[in-house]
């Protein structure tokens, strides 16, 4: 039987994706919130371990394990070992973690470690080897997070919150994300807008040192007929989706608005967008990713 306490469920998370992605510091924050942890657990274990009467805490809040490709025969076994858990009632999850390709290079010079699959091949080739290998599992996972841009302290914060967050009945968060699409499109996005359309404050002398936040961009890019038809049109779809994700089940909905910088537009609209879905009982919250790139 699924391991059980106060008869309840407990719920199983699965951390995976790409070495340096910051699986270890997930890990650890999911044992700050009363998870029992293991880190790389051989998949085909993983049957036979929940049998175990583990000793625990009746206010254990679950298990979470890392498995990853140090595991070599992890990518061939996982889909029937998972096929077979879900069947014998196990509540479980996959969350996946990843980071863009400098990042992890970058994060590789700091700590000297060697990837697991960088061989003969050199650290890039061995992360592009990684992402490729790891695609049919990203997209089985219930949850996909972006580190590139999260400090370990900022990362485990967040999985803390998520994982002190399952075992509630809690509404379906919403980010809104402005970005610039110079500075890369972001990964995690759900939804991703483009609003380079819209006229462009950068181009006004007075304006430009001014963003998105200020009443005077706000002014300049939304009061415009062709602004207002398309954020019209823009918010009757946001809010006919919002509904249809929150009876799918979906913990997380990220929004993205960019423009080419991320400053004005997509700061403007972005505000604009969180503003129109706000409601008491739905959390909503917005991050400006570049507002404070030149």
């Amino acid at each position: 039987m699924p391991p059980e306490a106060d008869g309840k469920k407990l719920k199983i998370v699965i951390i995976t994706g790409l070495s340096g992605s910051g699986k270890s510091t997930a890990l650890a924050a999911f044992e700050d919130a009363g998870f029992y942890c293991v880190d790389n657990m051989p998949v085909a274990l993983l049957p036979k371990f929940l049998e175990l009467p583990v000793e625990r805490d009746t206010e254990l809040s679950g298990f979470a394990f890392v498995m990853d490709l140090r595991e070599r025969a992890f990518l061939a076994r996982y889909p029937a070992v998972f096929d077979a858990l879900r069947k014998k009632g196990y509540l479980f999850e996959v969350l996946f973690l990843e980071a863009e390709e400098q990042v992890l290079v970058r994060r590789y010079s700091q700590t000297r470690r060697h990837h697991p699959l960088s061989g003969g091949k050199g650290l890039l080739e061995g992360i592009r080897t990684e992402r490729e290998h790891l695609k049919s599992l990203r997209n089985v996972a219930a949850q996909i997070i972006d580190t590139s841009r999260y400090t370990v302290h900022e990362l485990k914060a967040l999985i803390v919150e998520m994982a002190r967050e399952r075992d509630k009945k809690v509404p379906m968060r919403i980010n809104i994300l402005s970005f610039g699409f110079k500075y890369g499109i972001p990964h995690d996005a759900d939804l991703i807008m483009d609003v380079r359309f819209l006229a462009n404050p950068h181009f006004v002398p007075e304006l430009r040192p001014l963003d998105g936040r200020t009443s005077e961009i706000r002014e300049y890019v939304l009061n415009r007929d062709e602004s207002r038809t398309f954020l019209g049109k823009y918010l009757d779809l946001i809010s006919y989706l919002i509904p249809l994700y929150e009876q799918e089940g979906k913990a997380y909905l990220t929004i993205a608005i960019g423009c080419t910088g991320g400053r004005h537009r997509s700061v403007a609209v972005a505000s604009a967008v969180a503003g129109h879905i706000h409601r008491p009982e739905r959390w909503v919250d917005i991050t400006h990713r570049d507002i404070e790139k030149v």
